[in-house]
């Protein structure tokens, strides 16, 4: 042992000492060398194990319904984008804005769904769901615009027969709505005819004084179009009437996602079509010029139809008062002799040129050239047209009297905007009617079936009533001879003022609420029987007379609008051109008879002007309105709380 440890020697460590003695462990193949294990002294180094000592290699692992899901969504993020796009470019965001309307559709369906009762679940009550849905509505009309904002308007003047959220909210329907650029009206013009503005209306916009002028800036703006000032080389005045660009590829989706009735949709559609606008104004100046009672009272603006097209109008510019600025109608005139510039067509003044230059090099695209006609103001400027006001009124229940039981084309949207007044020189109203793109056609036979349902009406002919009622698929003849004449019809049935009388049963607040809404939806159901038999024309018949009774309230009831309603539905059934003589005659006979009836209507309103003088109440407008809140409520389960032109 010795001999062996000095034939090594000498040793650097122990380790090598005793390395012969020590024995080899071998670690399994594949474990790295850890603390514990024995490492051999001779270095060997990394040998790869072969293909065959390894076996089958496992497959990767596969996600293949995330790859499918990817893939599904990166087609529909694209394919969205593309759609959004070409929507945007080529037709207007009309598919955005009729997703738009189905998604809103959907939204308030499903709310009224779940929490129209009488402790809503998800609600406060009914009265906030209603806010939040009138709301909802709201937005989504100013949104989309366009026509949106025209069927808005349409349902804020039927308003007063939603709940009272709905009134408050869609009271602002009426607010102007927001201008196109030049450069989008400009498109506009050269589409249509093909030229530049300045030349289809011979105008310059740099002070050539040998053309005419035109303004850049909108002097009002509408839902549909809008409308500029020009006057034109040969010194006439015009308004320019010019649709907004995006209409004509908006309104066809518009009408298909609100999926209104087939004849709205028709009536809708032709109010975008301006060259049945120019129609509809011409056949009413030539109805008035033929009509002695009118001819010298209203007058309708002229129509220039080679300066006009499908998109643009080029009519008569009207310098006059609005009817909603009660206080300029009456205050004291200081315009001297002659009436108010331009009246029954007489040639407006020229503006300065000196003044245009001036204004065209100041402010450029924004200029104001109209020059200010308001000289019969006097130089305090507070003067006005110094107008009765029940000649006015008087003058528009004959208009649109004469227009639905006289000739049976029935101007549809006459609220005060459409409605200017200018004084003649003889002192009296000229009423100035515009905006005639909505109109009706009554056939005569319906015609003269309706003023005989008027008539009837004033004199409790309950048996004609029930039958016309019939004919038109109506169940209750009472309800709506009452929503008719805006107040309890007292000839029939009572069932109108029975149900006035019945009341109401929940235990609080929010089950009368919910009552009163079943309610409402009965008495739709007890008026519209048989609904293939309903006029349609009844709708904007009903509308028309609605705005006019809210302009006559407006003003304060000047006149007995019903008995001058009735007067006309009973004339008409002698003056229609379309009746035998033996009819006339017959008709005639009855008229005087109903002249002698109508005296019971006239003790009423003079009742009611008695009471309005010593501040005993409203006018007889006030009180219908008044019977209107009643029927609404009563039979219906409807708040009446605004007038039609609130806001």
């Amino acid at each position: 042992m010795v001999q062996l440890l000095a034939q090594r020697a000498p040793f650097r460590s122990l380790r090598e000492l005793f390395a012969p003695w020590r024995p080899k462990i071998e670690r399994p193949r594949g474990i790295k060398h850890r603390r514990g294990y024995a490492q051999d002294q001779r270095f060997q180094p990394f040998v790869p194990p072969s293909p065959s000592s390894l076996g089958k290699a496992a497959p990767p692992k596969q996600y293949p319904r995330l790859r499918k899901h990817g893939r599904r969504l990166l087609y529909l993020v694209l394919g969205t984008g593309v759609v959004y796009g070409a929507d945007r470019q080529f037709y207007a965001s009309s598919l955005t804005r009729s997703a738009r309307t189905f998604a809103l559709g959907v939204v308030v369906a499903l709310d009224y769904k779940i929490n129209f009762r009488a402790h809503p679940p998800l609600a406060e009550s009914i009265g906030a769901l209603h806010a939040r849905n009138a709301e909802r509505l709201f937005d989504l009309l100013r949104v989309n615009g366009g026509l949106y904002l025209k069927i808005g308007q349409a349902i804020a003047m039927q308003s007063a027969v939603l709940p009272p959220e709905f009134q408050k909210m869609f009271s602002k329907m009426f607010d102007d709505a927001p201008q196109n650029t030049w450069k989008e009206i400009e498109q506009v013009i050269r589409q249509d005819f093909g030229k530049s503005p300045e030349e289809v209306f011979g105008v310059s916009f740099d002070g050539d004084t040998s053309k005419g002028v035109m303004e850049r800036t909108a002097r009002a703006s509408a839902s549909v179009a809008q409308v500029h000032w020009a006057r034109l080389s040969d010194g006439r005045e015009v308004a320019i009437k010019i649709q907004k660009n995006e209409i004509a590829q908006q309104v066809g989706w518009d009408l298909w996602a609100f999926n209104l009735v087939p004849y709205i949709s028709e009536r809708l559609q032709l109010e975008t079509d301006f060259e049945n606008e120019a129609d509809n104004s011409e056949r009413m100046a030539k109805l008035v010029a033929n009509e002695p009672r009118l001819n010298k009272k209203v007058y309708i603006p002229r129509v220039y139809r080679e300066l006009s097209s499908k998109r643009v109008m080029t009519a008569e510019w009207i310098e006059g008062v609005r009817l909603w600025d009660k206080e300029t109608l009456t205050a004291p005139w200081r315009g001297g002799r002659k009436g108010s510039p331009g009246c029954h067509g007489a040639p407006l003044d020229p503006p300065s040129a000196v003044e245009i230059q001036s204004v065209l090099r100041s402010e450029g695209i924004n200029e104001k050239l109209k020059p200010n006609r308001e000289f019969w103001k006097g130089k305090d400027g507070n003067g006005g047209l110094g107008l009765r006001l029940k000649d006015v009124m008087q003058t528009m229940v004959d208009l649109f009297s004469a227009q639905m039981f006289l000739w049976g084309w029935v101007h549809c949207d006459p609220h005060p905007g459409n409605i200017f007044i200018r004084r003649l020189p003889s002192g009296k109203p000229e009423l100035v009617l515009i905006d005639h793109g909505l109109y009706i056609h009554l056939r005569p036979d319906f015609r003269h079936q309706y003023a005989l349902f008027w008539k009837s009406l004033m004199t409790f002919d309950n048996q004609t009533l029930g039958e016309i009622a019939k004919s038109w698929g109506i169940n209750n003849s009472d309800i709506f001879a009452s929503a008719t004449l805006m107040r309890p019809y007292t000839g029939g049935d009572m069932s109108t003022s029975n149900q006035l009388r019945g009341g109401l049963s929940g235990k609080d607040e929010a089950e009368r609420a919910y009552e009163m809404q079943q309610k409402m939806r009965k008495g739709v159901r007890e008026i519209l029987g048989d609904e293939t038999k309903w006029p349609r024309e009844l709708l904007f018949i009903g509308r028309n007379l609605r705005i006019v009774q809210g302009n006559n309230q407006f003003l304060g009831s000047p006149v007995n609008r019903v008995k001058i309603t009735g007067n006309w539905a009973s004339r008409a059934l002698v003056d229609s051109p379309d009746l035998t003589y033996g009819q006339k005659f017959t008709n005639l006979g009855r008229h005087l008879i109903f002249k002698f009836v109508l005296f019971s209507s006239d003790i009423v309103f003079y009742a009611s002007k008695i009471r309005q003088v010593f501040g005993f109440g409203g006018g007889m407008e006030d009180d219908m309105e008044a019977h209107m809140k009643n029927i609404a409520k009563g039979t219906f389960g409807v708040e009446l709380n605004h007038s039609v032109f609130d806001g």
